[in-house]
């Protein structure tokens, strides 16, 4: 066994220096058997893809597949990160993974994610994704260790879940009774990310049990993985006019930043499967996944729009296209009085969790007829228990230079790495709970039939009642910082500090030679336990009711679907009908009887009831124009509900830059009309080459509506921003502010329309490669940019494998496009790319050791305001290497 692995593996490394593109006519498979041998069962990576393009063929809508290859061996590390290399879907790697995935030009939040067939809860880890509380799902709570395939919907179809207008995305689990009479996997791993330099252990295991009469099984998995990160990043938080005269644009807060963070996620699901019979099958599955994201975050900013608000200066001022782009400013007499530098220090303890439990049974009476029920419950969390938030605020003098695209900031004063030249000046500790669950039953029969060209008749009905609750608790920051008690006597900076400054390393990948790139830094450990040794008042939490709310929905609907076919052609057609009964609650500011008070004022409960209905047609054909072409057509309406964020009646408010973001619990939904045309070659069973184009008339785009309005924010009197006036009422930290609010509101439609482009093949000898492309043109009737729309991505993977090797090299690019409307501005992402590897090499036939990376190239995320002239954030959050054995038996 040795001296013929040994001869492999110098076949591998040979193959490997003299790589040629052949004619398919000679192709050869990994085996070493040629075209027109006896057929060789592939298994591996190319039998993974194999599978995929098997089950696409087969299917009767137009979509895609991910199969995993083996158990516990999913092409990627994570499900999102699999999924982007599935034509038409991208994702974000802010945190330096994939948690995201955007459908075709589309939004993340107008993705649907299944499981099995049925929505699942979702929740997030950061705080801000707390706050926000979209719809889109957050695939770092799945494990990728539990799935057998992943099938995304493109198309819509009437007896799959309807909130998908970008598409569906459905994740289905393994089964005992599909597996081996007993089967035993399991990996380890070490995982080392480059930035924070240390090495993390992960590990998974599952075991899978049937009876000899396969009428039985159970299967359970588990896994454990931990990964410390740092991601460095240079931050603009907007810009405004420079005020005393001058209309140019200014920076508002210029950091560098350092985000740390301890990953650990642990879970574990279940399977039991029963079949006593050809006529019962009864499943009962459950999932348990529990992600701690624990974080600090450090940033020291040239704070120039307070600066000038506060009677600074701006000289020296380099003006292109209405921006300073250069300058000095200094805050009031020379830098020596107001405000001019604050550095803000965050602690948080911040989890994840879901978990799922459903009970699915099929009968079959007859061959002819089959009933399916199935119900259950999940549930996710995503809370921030504690965050300690502490603000350092001086007065300051500083130069900037933005001309490189990277903010260059040098202080005058104070000195950025001497805890001395600020104070401490905004003291919070605040938690955010938020809380999705999900009750549902449905119910569906088909009946086969043989009436002409109709072959099936299906009908459906469902029941679901949904509940998302959120909750923000917060101390008063203006009261509690003055009262700050270190050892008896009032805080001072360096109470908080390490005595050090930042890494040698800290933005290295990022920098430009003027950027701010040390200074001093704060110890969590001590931020920890100078705020456990505050007592009342200051300590005291109140209800944030802006971040405060609870909608429920209740869905009740049903459909009915026609298949039909014949010799080369088959397809369906049906309608979906659901009626939703949504009831939000929260609170607005003021009032004519505010029934609630805190430090901001008064505040009323408000509570609105509302429904509606949405009949939602559909229509699949598809047609074998040979042995080896298919062409599918798919029209249909789909809908997708409003983030629970947009339907409630509250106001987020963000005191610092005075900017904020409200909801309407009248909005309607997302609502489109879609037509799909897809045309697939299928010269053999290990190759696809297909091309599909999509139209999606999208009637009800929500959009974003910015205007300002006056609303009440809480400041220690002297350091409240511009344009702030005494609220009176007997309390001299509130002060009136000029909020800038984004509310979303319905607007004009618009129209998402491009083209996908895919090809996978094996080519010679081992190697194969599978390339996609696609078009993406989204646009707004009213011009508003499209959240989510890449216009141009392309996924490459070359790979190689046989039965000793299996290597894939796997690029990944993305063109730019806009988030969203952050802090009363637009948001964009310039392109992104990566290039990922990944090696196994078989010891045994039961052992294999393994090794991956992400983000070889070290790409960093850049992001800017509407226009590169006006930057926003540069991340950096470095490579990321696995190493270890996986085994099976």
């Amino acid at each position: 066994m040795t001296v013929v692995r040994s001869k492999q593996l110098l076949a591998t490394v040979s193959a490997i220096a003299g790589i040629a593109w052949v004619s398919p006519a000679l192709a050869q498979d990994a085996d070493g058997a040629t075209a027109g041998s006896d057929e060789i069962v592939v298994t591996g990576y190319r039998g993974s893809l194999s599978q995929a393009i098997d089950a696409k063929r087969e299917l009767s809508v137009i979509a895609d597949v991910v199969s995993a290859e083996d158990i516990g061996k999913f092409p990627d590390k994570n499900v999102a990160e699999a999924l982007q290399r599935v034509p038409g879907i991208v994702v974000n790697r802010e945190f330096g993974e994939g948690e995201r995935v955007s459908l075709r030009g589309t939004a993340p939040n107008l993705t649907k994610t299944l499981l099995n067939g049925h929505s699942v809860a979702t929740a997030d880890w950061f705080i801000l994704d707390q706050v926000a509380s979209t719809r889109s799902f957050n695939y770092l709570t799945l494990p990728a260790e539990i799935v057998g395939r992943l099938e995304v919907y493109k198309s819509p179809q009437a007896d799959i879940e309807e909130g998908g207008v970008g598409g569906t995305i459905n994740v289905i689990t393994r089964n005992p009774l599909d597996l081996d009479p007993f089967t035993v996997s399991a990996s380890l791993q070490g995982v080392y990310s480059d930035l924070s330099g240390k090495v993390d252990p992960q590990a998974s295991g599952l075991v899978s049990w049937k009876n000899a009469d396969e009428t039985f099984g159970v299967l359970v998995g588990a896994i454990y993985q931990k990964r410390r990160t740092r991601r460095d990043g240079l931050e603009i938080f907007g810009y405004r006019p420079a005020g005393g005269g001058q209309t140019a644009l200014i920076p508002t807060l210029m950091g560098s930043s350092m985000f740390e963070q301890e990953r650990e996620r642990y879970g574990a699901n279940i399977g039991i499967q029963f079949r006593p019979s050809d006529e019962l099958e009864i499943n009962l599955t459950g999932l348990y996944s529990r992600f701690n994201a624990d974080n600090f975050n450090q940033n020291y900013l040239a704070w120039g729009d307070q600066a000038l608000g506060g009677g600074g200066t701006l000289t020296n001022a380099v003006i292109q296209d209405g921006i300073a782009v250069a300058g000095t400013i200094a805050s009031r007499n020379n830098g020596t009085e107001g405000f001019g530098v604050v550095y803000d220090a965050i602690d948080r303890q911040a989890v994840a969790k879901t978990v799922s439990a459903d009970f699915d049974l099929t009968y079959r009476p007859s061959d002819t007829l089959s009933v399916h029920f199935k119900a259950g419950w999940t549930k996710a969390n995503g809370d921030t228990s504690n965050e300690n938030f502490i603000e350092f605020a001086g007065p300051g003098r500083f130069t900037y230079d933005l001309r490189s695209g990277r903010p260059e900031v040098s202080f005058g004063s104070p000195d950025p790495l001497n805890p001395a030249g600020i104070r401490p000046d905004f003291a919070r500790i605040q938690s955010v709970t938020n809380d999705d669950e999900e009750k549902y039953v449905y119910l569906d029969l088909e009946k086969e039939v043989e009436w002409g060209p109709l072959t099936a008749l299906k009908f459906g009905v469902k029941y679901t009642d949904h509940d998302r609750v959120a909750e923000r608790f917060a101390t008063n920051g203006g009261v509690f910082t003055p009262g700050l008690r270190c050892n008896g006597a009032p805080c001072t900076s360096a109470d908080f500090a390490t005595g050090g400054g930042m890494p040698g390393d800290f933005l290295d990948n990022i920098a430009s030679p003027g950027t701010l790139t040390d200074y001093w830094r704060v110890d969590p450990a001590k931020l920890r336990a100078i705020y456990a040794a505050q007592t009342a008042p200051g300590t005291d939490r109140f209800l944030v009711p802006g971040n405060s709310y609870s909608i429920n929905e209740k869905a009740y609907g049903g459909y009915g679907l026609a298949k039909f076919g014949g010799e080369g052609w088959r397809g369906n057609v049906g309608v979906r009908v659901i009626r939703t009964d949504q009831t939000s609650e929260g609170f607005i500011i003021g009032g004519a009887n505010p029934q609630f008070t805190n430090p901001f004022g008064g505040f009323t409960p408000s509570r609105a009831k509302r429904s509606y209905t949405d009949i939602l047609p559909s229509a699949n054909l598809s047609v074998d124009l040979s042995e080896k072409v298919v062409l599918r057509f798919g029209a249909g309406k789909t809908v997708t509900r409003p983030d629970f964020v947009d339907i409630t009646p509250g106001v987020d408010l963000n005191g610092t830059l005075l900017t904020g973001r409200g909801g309407d619990p009248n909005l309607d939904p997302y609502r489109a009309n879609q037509y799909d045309l897809s045309i697939e070659w299928y010269p053999d069973r290990e190759t696809i080459v297909a091309l599909a184009a999509f139209y999606k008339d999208i009637q009800s785009y929500i959009v974003n509506t910015t205007s300002t309005e006056i609303l009440p924010g809480v400041f220690v009197p002297g350091s409240e921003p511009a344009g702030c006036v005494a609220a009176g009422g007997g309390n001299p930290n509130l002060f009136n502010c000029p909020y800038q609010i984004n509310r979303r509101s319905n607007g004009a439609g618009g129209r998402n329309q491009g083209f996908e482009f895919q090809v996978s093949r094996p080519i010679w000898g081992g190697f194969g490669a599978v390339v996609n492309y696609t078009y993406s043109d989204a646009k707004a009737n009213n011009g508003d940019p499209i959240p989510g729309n890449s216009k141009h991505s392309l996924n490459l993977t070359g790979y190689y494998e046989n039965d000793l090797v299996s290597a894939r090299l796997s690029y990944n690019y993305r063109s730019k496009f806009f988030i969203d409307i952050d802090r009363a501005a637009p948001l964009n992402q310039a392109a992104l790319s990566s290039l990922d590897a990944s090696v196994s090499v078989n010891v045994t036939d039961n052992i294999a050791l393994t090794a991956d990376a992400v983000n070889l190239t070290n790409e960093p995320i850049e992001q800017y305001s509407g226009t590169r002239a006006l930057p926003r954030n540069i991340f950096d959050n470095g490579r990321q290497f696995y190493f270890g054995v996986r085994a099976k038996f």
